[in-house]
């Protein structure tokens, strides 16, 4: 797991990771906002939907985990579930990590 930490492809994937999320969400308000507004959306980009659904739901999932590991470890659990939220997998690994070098020291 450190290995990955100390990768220097932590911060790209990091930026990465913030804008298609943030992406996904732009993309369901904005499916959401066209019926109100008589327009449709292409059926091309239903794929492009289910995908940002699944990345946001998975991501959710995640924030969730890193809220209730956070909050038992006596941490920040709101700012630990919503940098999980944006960052993925990676707020997990160093929130374990972090965990793991109190418990070291």
């Amino acid at each position: 797991m450190s290995k990955i930490l100390n990768s220097k492809m932590v911060f790209p994937i990091k930026l990465i990771s913030v804008f298609l999320i943030t992406s996904a969400i732009v993309l369901e308000i904005w499916n959401i906002y066209t019926p109100f507004n008589n327009e449709t959306t292409s059926n091309s980009l239903n794929i492009v939907f289910w995908i940002g659904r699944f990345a946001l739901f998975s991501h959710f999932l995640e924030a969730i985990i890193a809220t209730f590991y956070a909050n038992s470890r006596n941490r920040i659990p709101l700012q630990y579930g919503i940098y999980t939220f944006f960052v993925g997998t990676i707020g997990l690994l160093e929130l374990f990590r972090k965990e793991d070098i109190n418990v070291e020291s």
